[in-house]
């Protein structure tokens, strides 16, 4: 039983109690049941993507744990969004703001029910972030399940995953791959249930969610339907019982200790950029002070690359996981993180005493690691008065300065088509505008303009530039991408015009429009940046209440500016 006072134990005798008990007693909860603690378990099931295809198992031996730990779970649902699926419609504007759907869908079904504490089953990209920005909102215990990554295949003798499939889908264009070679690797690259199986931002984020204490030790990365996934998830039914009885709660754990840890992890990994965003609004709807951004920057020169996982490198996730995963990092890692609280109970120093590395070649040392240049680095300039984000991976020769005539586009349909036209020349340098939170909406991805590039033979030698989202996955040449201010919000992205000459200097940390900035004024107060489209339902809400990025992109606005 909990030490604490439940919230979900109503008055006897009042209204709320007898209604309540009426409904529960429907469906099968005893007397002794409506004193239980009682865990909400979030469940992203779908069956539209072989990301959350298992995930109805997971759930029920985690509420088989629950109700033997002395808790009663109650399954919630939530939209279930993946990036191979969800991103067809609306130009993939449904992705990033269905993340914002989860948390208030979650807040809906749990503060409405007034329930004690929250299991959260993590699967694809969008859905970890979510159910960590609801845990730091409700401030109810919380614990994350991470349900591990897909099973990948081969193809002609080599290994072929869902990030491969995603990279060769831009060279059938160029003929560099036929359309029925790029069936037979679609038919190879997924073998099972979870997510994809390269360091994109679903792995990243698995890896960050242990990085902040909000898993137990040891639960990522992990294999999909694995046994060690089964004992976590049992585990952790266990230890969100008990939980609720210490009045353990998120906003104890996610301090700015925990975010500076897991920034520390994603460059340590070369992870998804998309990580930034999504730590941010974790800590905006934690209510917390923290500038993710500012960590990166400051980060960025100290923390080497340690592993290198596709699509960074040859090594697999299962090579990570092999080699100790998140612990085995977080003990290499150790001489530059901060002690902080855990969901576990010890703190995050204390719980990395039994953490063994079991393949230094694959999670390597401080003093030896796969590169020591920055993996994700942060530019401004006055194209980005804000920021723009450059990731870098572990390419040693890659260009890291670039300068060229613009080439305008307002779309990716349009930069494909120009690309079709022949419009783009190398020396280029590629503008995206207009794709950023607010002008997508939603965010829209730039990468496959960048992955046609690379398939026709350019990908060094034209640069890339947007206000939009890249793949968290893999990116070829030099790209910037999330430029902010975005242009729609008055961004000077705007202000660039076909043939200006800009300026791209990452060892600098600077991108630079060449023009006067009496002209750039003069520019961005004449013709107003195109609207997009009229945005509908889900999208129209969130396009008329979305922060920017500075806030994660959250629909959060700053307390101050609240009526």
């Amino acid at each position: 039983m909990a030490k604490v006072q439940l919230r979900s134990n109503f008055e006897y005798g009042t209204s709320r109690w007898a209604v309540r008990r009426a409904q529960w007693r429907a469906l099968g909860l005893t007397n002794e049941d409506m004193l239980k603690p009682k865990i909400a378990v979030v469940n992203t099931s779908s069956e539209l993507s072989s990301c959350f295809s298992h995930l109805d198992e997971v759930s029920r031996v985690v509420k088989r744990s629950i109700l033997e730990a002395g808790g009663y779970p109650f399954e919630i649902r939530t939209a279930a969004p993946s990036d191979f699926i969800t991103s067809a419609g609306r130009r993939g504007g449904y992705i990033l703001p269905t993340r914002d759907l989860i948390v208030n869908d979650i807040e809906v079904a749990v503060e409405g029910a007034q329930l004690d504490g929250m299991l959260f089953l993590g699967s694809c990209d969008k859905t970890s972030p979510g159910q960590l920005m609801a845990a730091a909102r409700l401030d109810l215990p919380s614990i994350m399940v991470i349900c591990g990554y897909q099973k990948s295949g081969s193809w002609r003798g080599r290994h072929m995953d869902i990030e491969e499939v995603f990279l060769h889908a831009g060279h059938v264009a160029a003929g560099k791959v036929t359309p029925a070679e790029l069936e037979e690797m679609s038919d190879n690259a997924v073998l099972g249930p979870g997510v994809c199986a390269g360091m994109g931002t679903a792995n990243s984020m698995h890896i960050v969610c242990e990085a902040l204490g909000m898993t137990l030790p040891g639960s990522a990365p992990v294999a999909a339907m694995s046994e060690r996934m089964f004992a976590n998830a049992r585990a952790s039914g266990r230890r969100i019982v008990e939980m609720v009885g210490e009045d353990l709660r998120p906003r104890s754990i996610l301090t700015p200790a925990a975010f500076a840890n897991a920034s520390a992890c994603v460059l340590a990994v070369s992870g998804s950029i998309n990580c930034i965003k999504h730590l941010q609004a974790i800590a905006c709807e934690a209510e917390s002070p923290t500038d993710v951004y500012a960590i990166f920057e400051s980060l960025s020169a100290r923390i080497p690359v340690l592993a290198a996982v596709r699509p960074n490198g040859e090594d697999l996730i299962e090579d990570f996981d092999a080699a100790g995963g998140t612990q085995a990092l977080l003990q290499q890692l150790r001489p530059l993180l901060q002690d902080a609280p855990t969901v576990s109970g010890p703190s995050m120093l204390a719980q990395l005493d039994p953490a063994v590395v079991r393949n230094p070649e694959v999670i390597r040392p401080l003093e030896r690691p796969f590169s020591a240049q920055p993996a994700i680095v942060i530019i401004k300039g006055n194209l980005a008065a804000e920021g723009a984000i450059v990731k870098m991976g572990l390419t040693h020769d890659k260009v890291t300065r670039f300068r060229g005539p613009a080439r305008i586009y307002h779309s990716r349909e349009d930069a494909l088509a120009g690309l079709a036209r022949g419009e783009i020349r190398r020396g280029n340098v590629v503008v995206m505008r207009c794709m950023g939170v607010r002008g997508g909406p939603g965010m829209s991805m730039a990468s496959a303009l960048v992955f046609a590039l690379d398939g026709a033979g350019m990908g060094e030698d034209v640069a890339v530039i947007t206000d939009g989202q890249l793949s968290g996955l893999v990116n070829r040449g030099l790209v910037v991408g999330e430029i902010t201010p975005e242009t729609l919000a008055g961004g000077p992205l705007w202000a660039a015009r076909d043939g200006d000459i800009i300026a791209i200097d990452v060892p600098g940390r600077s991108i630079t429009l060449d023009v006067d900035e009496a002209e750039i004024a003069r520019r961005l107060a004449g013709e107003p940046a195109p609207r997009p489209g009229a945005a509908t339902g889900w999208l129209s809400i969130y396009q008329r209440t979305v922060q920017p990025l500075a806030r994660g992109a959250s629909l959060i606005p700053i307390r101050e500016e609240l009526p």
